[in-house]
């Protein structure tokens, strides 16, 4: 083998430089690259921050709105919570005053009854008994002759019928043992009831010998 000589060696020595120069260059370009995808990342990550704070900024503002939601409907509920009681406490007093004025058109119409039949002195109005540890209030009697009735404004169903004539029932029962003679007369008087609950109502009367006073015959009369 020859002796490589000094020219050669220096050639070869250029070419190896000129490469390691190649990959230097492309180790720069490589870096480069790399620092673009870097700095994209984090032009990415602070987009991606950006979005995060405007979806919690969102958040925010809806919790908001729920709860401003949650008051007005409190307020809300206590307002028709407010308005049901009063609605209720306005039917009571109504209803009592129509009792109170249906109780005394049913008396006025026993009144008138009685002066029919002879008894132009007798006295209607209400009783109050104590029948075996039980107060009795009756709607309306008569001592003389002696007359129970009891008076409602409403019955709406069947049920109700048949308990109302167990009510009266109970009250002539009373009268019968502490004044010791049979009512001349037992009267249920009802304001208001729809067909088929007044026919349940006369039906069941008729059985106990009651008279059946619709509201209407009294304004009639």
């Amino acid at each position: 083998m020859g002796r490589i000589s000094y020219w050669e060696e220096v050639k070869n020595l250029r070419l190896g430089q000129e490469k390691l120069w190649e990959e230097v260059k492309e180790l720069r370009e490589g870096q480069n690259k790399l620092w673009l995808g870097q700095e994209k990342l984090w032009e990415n990550t602070n987009k991606l921050w950006e979005e995060v704070k405007s979806l919690r900024e969102g958040q925010n503002r809806l919790w908001e709105e729920v709860r401003q939601l949650r008051l007005d409907y409190n307020r809300l509920t206590i307002n028709f919570e407010n308005f049901r009681d009063y609605v209720s406490r306005a039917f009571i007093e109504l209803k009592s005053a129509l009792g109170v004025t249906f109780e005394m058109q049913a008396a006025a119409y026993i009144k008138l009854l009685l002066e029919k039949m002879g008894y132009p002195e007798a006295i209607v109005g209400k009783k109050y008994l104590f029948y075996q540890g039980e107060p009795l209030k009756i709607n309306i009697f008569c001592e003389e002759p002696l007359i129970v009735g009891e008076v409602t404004i409403t019955v709406k169903d069947e049920d109700e019928a048949l308990s109302e004539v167990e009510k009266l029932l109970r009250r002539v029962e009373a009268t019968r043992t502490l004044y010791g003679r049979e009512p001349l007369l037992k009267v249920l008087s009802v304001a208001n009831a729809v067909p088929a609950v007044a026919n349940k109502l006369r039906e069941e009367t008729g059985k106990y010998g009651i008279k059946f006073i619709l509201g209407r015959e009294i304004i009639e009369a």
